[in-house]
């Protein structure tokens, strides 16, 4: 999970997400619309008899947060909330497993902010079906091939690795920009990303309220995706004040055409 605001678990109920599954949580930064969600899924977890433990990424003033709450409302949970503090100056991994990497993207709000880079790992290339039949190759060496190895026949005949196999699917990635100012320089860290999440909280006609509340116009989010050559860009975190969002959308879209906007639900494939 990525923030954790209020309604959190109405959200997740809605759309058929189970909360259990949940192993880490990474935070941005410690305002309420981003944390505040986390002491009620805490205590749901809790609820439902979690023993497995959960992890929590963030900067600093997060780790206080929640030990805040561990110490005032969850002194006897069933699980371990264990804090990961992320250092908000650095792009530097924070978490790896098998199949992912987590980077950390240094940003400029009112409080020590976040993002967060998420990459999959290369897999392995895909073995052809048809070879498979025409040399009788048996289950048991088809993770071999994958992994590089070739196959010779029963009469000594070598089948080469290349021509086994297809090659991968390209590795995809994610970069979620939260509350920001635009900061041109990060189109290196973005660059060539699937999908770039990035806060357009007002147009661009009002840039010095923008600057001055620390956060970016769509315009803004659109020449970041624009300049680090990312695939898709979907835009959110909307003023209150804006009464059209589609605004922001045809702003955004003016100079980085494959926008999106981001709203309750959304499920967007990569």
């Amino acid at each position: 999970m990525i923030d954790c605001g209020e309604g959190v678990q109405t959200q997740m109920q809605k759309m058929g997400l189970s909360m259990m599954n949940i192993g880490h949580v990474f935070i941005s930064h410690n305002h309420g619309d981003h944390v505040f969600g986390l002491p009620g899924l805490i205590g749901t977890m809790d609820l439902l008899g979690r023993t497995s433990e959960l992890h929590v990424h963030g900067p600093l003033q997060v780790g206080d947060f929640i030990d805040y709450l561990l110490k005032t409302f969850y002194t006897d949970i069933g699980y371990n909330v264990i804090f990961h503090p992320v250092d908000v100056h650095q792009h530097a991994l924070v978490y790896e497993d098998r199949s992912i990497t987590v980077h950390s993207i240094p940003l400029q709000h009112r409080l020590p902010t976040c993002g967060y880079l998420f990459r999959e790992k290369p897999g392995l290339p895909h073995i052809r079906r048809e070879m498979i039949d025409a040399f009788n190759i048996p289950i048991s060496q088809i993770n071999n091939i994958k992994a590089g190895a070739s196959w010779t026949t029963e009469d000594g005949t070598i089948i080469p690795h290349e021509r086994l196999t297809t090659p991968a699917n390209p590795p995809r990635s994610y970069a979620y920009c939260s509350d920001t100012v635009y900061l041109p320089h990060l189109k290196d860290v973005l660059n060539g990303v699937t999908l770039l999440y990035h806060e357009a909280t007002y147009m661009h006609e009002r840039a010095p309220r923008a600057e001055q509340t620390r956060h970016s116009t769509a315009l803004q989010a659109a020449m970041q995706a624009r300049d680090a050559k990312v695939e898709q860009l979907c835009i959110g975190h909307f003023s209150a004040s804006l009464k059209d969002e589609n605004a922001l959308l045809r702003e955004a879209q003016s100079v980085f055409p494959n926008t999106i906007l981001a709203n309750e639900g959304l499920v967007v494939s990569i």
